[in-house]
């Protein structure tokens, strides 16, 4: 890997990392019950002291429009009529010029709906002058509008919960849970001579708990994990997020070895579900160059590796993660994989799908379908297998979050 090429991976991971981790701020301070204010300071201090932006307004619809955050511009609110001055705007737009008095001082209008009601609008300026404190790409204000409409649909929240709205209140909750879990699963999986990875996820609900990633560490060292946490909704959604964000941190900047990250991330789940919730959680660790797979399975479906001569369930690990304070007992696996081996992850979603007689799929079929058709690409072997799950399930609906993780190692 080249110098130019490391520092390339370094500014993604800062990127993600920083995204990740804004947004776990502001759900936290939602999941926790905070007030309006508390909400939007966090959501100034990330635009603000963060990404360095000294000018922006923030119109929420309330009874009536209102400013509820300003920084670097106070407006009068009598002169301004919101609907007139910023209506026309559906989307993020950037402002080159204007007679209107209140967008000549601004760079972009950041919009904000919900079921194509405008809800808020962001206002963004000096940009010319603005100095990051991050790298420059991490001002994207596709980012900033996710962020506005998580604070927006909090506000929205709190509306409702004082007006006894329950059911809409829920389904914003909902909505709040589906942005954060945008950033969880990786956007790019590699195709390439040396491997070819490829996944598959149905939440059963809006959101769901399962969970998988793909972490490049080195150029021939890639993290390979999947998990799944008991219960549902956003505060499984909001615990899978909150675990993520540790593996990433422990890898990228400490590299534990997998036995210290097990029992690291217990503690992080003991301490942040407090025995309420668990997460079953299968990590490895592969290095290319000796073809070398290392692994721990905390209490997961037992994924499936095969190179057509033989199949095998990589079971050597733990117990699931956060149901004891101290894990009984830790086994790391170890394989080394022949060329062109296939591995296949998979969530409980997939072997406890029922059909009409109330029969589960189960582990036999899964593990003879991949082991039969394991030199298909990934993808194809993805659909393959989600296909054998609609023919098993017929006319009955998903009842749990699935997820197929698939790697092939050339």
């Amino acid at each position: 890997m080249t110098e130019r090429e490391r520092k390339i991976l370094e500014d993604e991971l800062k990127v993600k990392d920083f995204k990740l981790n804004s947004l776990l701020d502001i759900t936290n301070a939602i999941s926790l019950n905070e007030d309006i204010s508390t909400i939007t300071r966090i959501f100034e201090f990330i635009l603000h002291e963060q990404l360095g932006l000294q000018k922006f307004l923030l119109f929420n619809k309330q009874e009536e429009w209102e400013c509820i955050l300003k920084v670097g511009h106070r407006p009068k609110m009598k002169e301004i009529n919101v609907p007139q001055e910023l209506g026309r705007f559906k989307d993020i737009t950037v402002i080159e010029s204007s007679p209107s008095k209140l967008l000549k001082d601004f760079d972009v209008v950041v919009p904000v709906f919900q079921n194509d009601e405008a809800l808020a609008y962001l206002l963004v300026g000096s940009l010319g002058s603005n100095k990051l404190k991050v790298a420059d790409h991490i001002l994207n204000m596709s980012f900033i509008q996710t962020l506005a409409n998580i604070v927006v649909v909090a506000i929205e929240n709190k509306k409702m919960a004082k007006n006894r709205v329950v059911q809409e209140r829920i389904r914003k909750e909902l909505e709040v849970a589906t942005e954060m879990q945008k950033l969880l699963f990786p956007e790019d999986l590699p195709s390439d001579r040396k491997m070819d990875v490829s996944a598959k996820y149905l939440p059963r609900h809006e959101v769901g708990g399962d969970y998988y990633d793909f972490i490049p560490i080195e150029e021939n060292e890639y993290i390979i994990c999947i998990g799944d946490v008991s219960g549902k909704g956003i505060g499984a959604a909001m615990l899978m997020a909150n675990f993520q964000a540790t593996i990433r941190t422990l890898y990228h900047y400490q590299r534990f070895d997998l036995e210290f990250l097990i029992e690291e991330l217990n503690k992080k789940v003991m301490k942040s579900a407090k025995g309420e919730k668990f997460i079953t959680f299968f990590l490895a660790h592969y290095k290319a160059d000796t073809r070398t797979l290392t692994y721990v399975n905390a209490g997961h479906n037992h994924p499936i590796l095969t190179n057509g001569k033989k199949a095998k369930l990589l079971d050597k690990g733990t117990i699931g993660l956060g149901m004891m304070d101290e894990l009984p007992f830790l086994n790391i696996g170890e394989e080394i994989l022949p060329p062109n081996t296939t591995l296949v992850l998979y969530t409980d979603g997939v072997v406890e799908l029922e059909n009409q007689k109330d029969e589960q799929f189960g582990l036999e079929k899964i593990e003879k379908i991949v082991h039969t058709f394991y030199p298909l690409g990934m993808e194809d072997l993805n659909s393959l297998l989600f296909s054998k799950l609609d023919e098993w399930r017929g006319e009955l609906d998903y009842v749990d979050d699935t997820a197929i993780f698939s790697c092939r190692f050339f």
